[in-house]
C-alpha cells in the first residue's frame, strides 16, 4: 500500500487532501557516495553537423540570475505531424520558430500574447517552455503550449495552487486557421493553469505518444511533466495525490468533465474516479521530471529526472508508478527532517517492497567538490533523450541517448538493458566529432557559456517524423543533426614495431639507482622523488631502443607493487617524450577522486596539467585503473594528426580514458611512476618513426 502524505498546499478544487502517515526514521549508516562508479567511456561517437542558428534573445523582464545569459533559451526541436518537413523550436523568452531546410523564421510571438503577465526573467524552465502539435494537426490545426506567468501580475486564478504561489504554469491550446501556413492566424483557449510556490520546477514538458495508433485510447492523449515547484525537500506534494505538483499528468485536451470543464480525464488513468485523487494523474513522486520519451519500437516511456542531492535518473514510467521522491532519492531512501544535512541518503529498508516505489533503470552521480556544503549546486543536471531508431546510423539503433545539460556530457545506454527491477543499466560515455572528424568538446562547439557558469551548456535533445537525432545548446542558440557514428581514435599508427625491450640498454632512467632489468622485467624498485622544476612524475625511464615515434600504440604489461591499501598508488605510461619538461603520460591509479590522478596529462614546461575527457572538473575521474597487486594488461595509442589519446586496460575495446591535444606531434615513451614502485614487462611499440 502506497503513503501519501498531507501537503499545506491549498487545493482549488473539491478533492480531499491525503491522511499523514508517520515515518519511521531511516535505518542504517548514511551513504556519502550512492553511484560509486562513473559512465563509462565508449569508443564510439557521434557526428554532429550544424543544422539551425536563432538570434540573440532576451529574458521579460530582465533577468536577475546570469545563467539565464543565453544566446537563444532553445529547448527542444521536434517535426510538426504533417509531412511538410517542418520543425518547431521554442524559445523560452517567447518566439515560436518553424525551421525548414535548416532555416528558422517566427511562426508565433508567444510572449507578445501574453504581454504583461508573460514571465522568463528568473528561474530556469520560466517563459515559453514547451510546445506540441496534436497528432491530427495538418486536419485539425491544434497545437499546445506551456508559458509562466508572474501570479503578481495576474488576476487569473489557478486550477490547482501551492501556498504562497510565485508563478503560474499555463497550458494553452491553438487553433490554426490553415495549418499549411508558415506564420500562425486563428484562436485559442487556455486549459489548465497551475500555481507554482517556487521559482523553479514548474511544467517542464508537454507530449503526444508518438506510437499511439490512430483509434486507440491512447492516441490524442496529452501528456504533462509537473513539477514540484522547486519548495525544498521537505516538500510532500509530490506524494499528495491530491495535487499535480511532482506528477506526471494524461488529459484529453478535447474532453470536457475535468473540473473546470476544459479538458477531458481519461477514463484508463490509474486514478480517475478515485476519492481524493487528481484523476489527471498517470504517475507520481517526482521533484524535476524535465524530458521524456517513447520508444517508437517498444512503446516504453522513459524520463529523465532531475535529482536533488545525489542521483540524476531515468525512469521507465508505466501508470500509476510511485517515483518515491521526496522519500527516495534514486535508489535509496532520502531523509528530508535529517539535522546534518550531508546524512540525507540511506539503504533501501528490508521491507522496501512494500511501498511499491519504482526506481531508475539509469542513473548517475552528482560527485560534488570536496568540501560541499550539501545544499548549494553542484552544477549536474539530467537531459532526457531518445532511444534511436532511424535509419541513418544503424550503430546507434536501440541506443537510448541522453545527456547532463550544464556539462554538456552526452551519454547513452543500451534500451535492451533498462529493466525495471533489475540492477541499472551501464551508462556509456559518447564522444562528439565534427563532420571533418576531429574529437570536440560540447562546450567547444556551443561556445562561451553563461557569466559566472563558463562551462554551462544547457543541452537539449530533438527528433525529427524518421528518428533522426538533434542536439541544441541554449550557449550559443544552435542546434546539430547527428550525421553519423565514428570510432574513436580509430586511425592505424603504422607498422615499425619496437619489441624485446626489457634489457637495462634499451632504457634512460631518471635515477638509474633506483631501477632494476630482470626476469624480462623492467622494475622500478625504490620510489621517486620530487625534483626541482615543473610538478611531473617523479621517477621514470625512458625507452631508447628504435626510434622516436609520431602515430604510437604502446601495449605492455604493468603492475602496482605498492601494497593495496595504499589507496594513490600509481604508475605511469610516457609517451610523446621530448625533454624531462616536455611530455605526455598516462597515469594508472587506484584512487580517481583527486585531480593529479587516474588521467591523462601534459608537461608542457609547467606544472602537470590534466587534459583526458573523463575529469568532471570537480572530484572525479575515469574508474580506477588498477585496484590490486596483479598484472594488467595496458595499451595506450597517440594520434597526433587529430591529437587523440585513448588508454586502454585489461583488453577492454572501450578505453578507460581519452583526450585530444596537439602540443606534441612526436617522441619517446617510457615507464614510471611519482612516488610508488612498480615493475612492466612485454613493453611493445608500434607506430611510425617521426620524420
Amino acid at each position: 500500500m502506497r503513503r501519501f502524505l498531507l501537503s499545506a498546499a491549498v487545493v482549488l478544487s473539491t478533492l480531499v487532501a491525503a491522511p499523514t502517515v508517520a515515518l519511521a526514521a531511516p535505518a542504517g549508516e548514511p551513504i556519502a557516495d550512492p553511484i560509486p562508479y562513473e559512465p563509462v567511456t565508449s569508443s564510439l561517437g557521434l557526428e554532429l553537423t550544424e543544422y539551425a542558428s536563432f538570434p540573440q534573445s532576451f529574458t521579460q523582464p530582465p533577468l536577475t540570475d546570469q545563467r539565464l545569459n543565453r544566446i537563444a533559451r532553445i529547448n527542444t526541436i521536434l517535426e510538426l505531424p504533417d509531412g511538410s518537413g517542418r520543425r518547431a523550436v521554442p524559445d523560452l523568452n517567447g518566439n515560436l520558430y518553424l525551421v525548414k531546410d535548416g532555416v528558422p523564421h517566427v511562426y508565433l510571438d508567444v510572449r507578445a500574447e501574453f504581454q504583461p503577465q508573460f514571465f522568463s526573467g528568473r528561474g530556469l524552465g520560466q517563459g515559453f517552455g514547451y510546445v506540441t502539435f496534436h497528432p491530427d494537426f495538418k486536419t485539425n490545426g491544434l497545437f499546445y503550449t506551456i508559458h509562466t506567468e508572474q501570479a503578481s501580475q495576474t488576476t487569473a486564478v489557478p486550477d490547482y495552487q501551492q501556498t504562497g504561489t510565485l508563478f503560474h504554469g499555463v497550458i494553452n491550446e491553438w487553433k490554426a486557421a490553415d495549418p499549411a501556413a508558415d506564420t500562425f492566424a486563428g484562436t485559442r483557449r487556455e486549459i489548465l493553469r497551475v500555481g507554482f510556490g517556487g521559482q523553479i520546477h514548474g511544467i517542464q514538458e508537454i507530449n503526444f505518444n508518438p506510437t499511439a495508433r490512430r483509434g486507440s485510447a491512447e492516441y490524442g492523449k496529452l501528456y504533462l511533466a509537473v513539477g514540484d515547484g522547486g519548495l525544498g525537500v521537505r516538500n510532500t506534494d509530490p506524494q499528495n495525490l491530491a495535487l499535480p505538483h511532482g506528477k506526471l499528468l494524461r488529459i484529453d485536451p478535447q474532453g470536457t468533465n475535468s473540473p473546470n470543464g476544459k479538458y477531458g480525464i481519461p477514463a484508463d488513468n490509474p486514478f480517475a474516479g478515485q476519492t481524493g485523487a487528481l484523476g489527471e494523474i498517470y504517475a507520481l513522486g517526482f521533484r524535476d521530471p524535465h524530458r521524456f520519451s517513447w520508444d517508437r519500437a517498444t512503446g516504453k516511456m522513459y524520463l529523465g529526472h532531475i535529482g536533488e542531492k545525489s542521483t540524476e535518473a531515468i525512469y521507465e514510467v508505466r501508470a500509476g508508478d510511485n517515483m518515491g521522491w521526496s522519500e527516495r532519492e534514486g535508489r535509496l531512501v532520502f531523509d528530508r527532517d535529517a539535522t546534518n544535512v550531508c546524512d540525507r541518503l540511506y539503504p533501501l529498508p528490508a521491507d522496501d517492497a512494500k511501498y511499491g516505489y519504482t526506481y531508475p533503470v539509469a542513473s548517475y552521480d552528482h560527485n560534488p567538490a570536496p568540501g560541499w556544503n550539501c545544499t548549494a549546486d553542484v552544477g549536474v543536471a539530467v537531459a532526457g533523450g531518445f532511444v534511436y531508431r532511424g535509419n541513418d546510423i544503424p550503430k546507434l539503433r536501440g541506443k537510448y541517448i541522453f545527456g547532463d545539460l550544464v556539462a554538456g556530457t552526452v551519454f547513452y545506454t543500451e534500451a535492451s538493458e533498462m529493466r525495471r527491477g533489475k540492477d541499472p543499466a551501464t551508462i556509456h560515455r559518447l564522444h562528439l566529432f565534427t563532420p571533418q572528424g576531429q574529437s570536440v568538446r560540447m562546450q567547444e562547439l556551443s561556445g562561451p557559456g553563461a557569466p559566472g557558469d563558463p562551462n554551462r551548456v544547457d543541452l537539449r535533445f530533438g527528433t525529427d517524423a524518421r528518428g533522426e537525432l538533434y542536439i541544441l545548446a541554449k550557449a550559443n542558440g544552435k542546434i546539430w543533426k547527428v550525421t553519423d557514428a565514428k570510432y574513436f581514435a580509430s586511425s592505424p599508427v603504422g607498422h615499425t614495431r619496437v619489441v624485446n625491450t626489457s634489457a637495462a640498454s634499451n632504457w634512460a632512467p631518471v635515477t638509474p639507482s633506483k631501477w632494476r632489468f630482470e626476469n624480462g622485467q623492467v622494475i622500478l624498485a625504490s620510489a621517486g622523488e620530487a625534483r626541482p622544476g615543473p610538478r611531473r612524475p617523479f621517477e621514470y625511464a625512458v625507452l631508447t631502443k628504435g626510434p622516436a615515434f609520431s602515430s604510437v600504440e604502446i601495449t605492455a604489461q604493468v603492475r602496482l607493487d605498492e601494497p593495496v591499501e595504499v589507496t594513490n598508488r600509481d604508475v605511469i605510461i610516457v609517451f610523446g617524450y621530448k625533454s624531462d619538461t616536455e611530455f605526455y603520460y598516462a597515469h594508472l591509479s587506484t584512487d580517481n577522486t583527486i585531480y593529479p590522478h587516474n588521467g591523462i596529462f601534459k608537461v608542457n614546461n609547467a606544472d602537470r596539467e590534466r587534459i583526458d575527457y573523463q575529469w568532471n572538473g570537480r572530484s572525479r575521474g575515469a574508474n580506477p585503473a588498477i585496484v590490486d597487486a596483479e598484472w594488467h594488461n595496458v595499451r595506450v595509442k597517440h594520434i597526433p594528426a587529430t591529437g587523440e589519446i585513448a588508454v586502454y586496460v585489461d583488453g577492454d575495446r572501450n578505453p578507460l580514458m581519452t583526450a585530444r591535444d596537439t602540443t606534441f606531434t612526436s617522441g619517446r615513451v617510457g615507464f614510471g611512476s611519482f612516488d610508488n614502485i612498480g615493475r612492466t614487462r612485454h613493453f611493445t611499440v608500434v607506430g611510425t618513426p617521426a620524420a
